[in-house]
């Protein structure tokens, strides 16, 4: 499917908006999560209980992690008709923003929704002169949609993969 043609819809175009995510939303944060995993974890011989406690000790350490090493990002739930689809979580720094997560549950993914959240992200920084940076495992399909949007590969670590995308405006440093 050849998507250079399509007009480039904003997020606000299609329907959606954003909040910020609470504690409250933790089961629906934890389903997105789930959902982003289900396709490995279906090769894995394990029972309905061990993927769940797995999934459940993953989304926990993932949530964690995030929390403490990114303090001032803004932790986002994504909506449509104002039900809840997905999350987007970015942290803004002096120097670039860095896109953490951006996940959507499977039946709202290939409908634009991603590529306007991700130029919405590139046009916030083109305007302030930043890079976008974002990890991504090696095996995600979303490489296609970041390679499309003109993502550079900087270097692998491990399963994942740093890509950054630099406007005209951003600085090299």
């Amino acid at each position: 499917m050849n998507t250079e043609n399509k007009p480039k819809l904003s997020s606000a175009e299609i329907g959606i908006t954003r909040r910020s995510a609470t504690d409250e939303d933790e089961g629906f944060l934890r389903a997105v999560y789930s959902s982003t995993r289900a396709e490995e974890l279906a090769i894995v011989p394990w029972s309905d209980d061990q993927k769940a406690a797995f999934l459940d000790m993953q989304f926990h350490a993932q949530h964690i992690f995030y929390h403490e090493h990114y303090a001032d990002a803004a932790y986002d739930v994504l909506l449509q008709n104002d039900v809840a689809i997905g999350r987007l979580y970015v942290d803004r720094r002096p120097d670039e923003i860095r896109i953490l997560d951006i996940a959507l549950l499977p039946e709202y993914q290939n409908r634009g929704i991603g590529t306007a959240l991700v130029r919405e992200v590139m046009d916030e920084a083109a305007e302030a002169g930043l890079k976008v940076s974002l990890h991504v495992e090696t095996f995600n399909r979303a490489h296609t949609l970041y390679d499309r949007l003109g993502f550079v590969y900087v270097r692998t670590d491990g399963i994942y993969v740093l890509m950054e995308w630099k406007s005209d405006y951003a600085s090299d440093t």
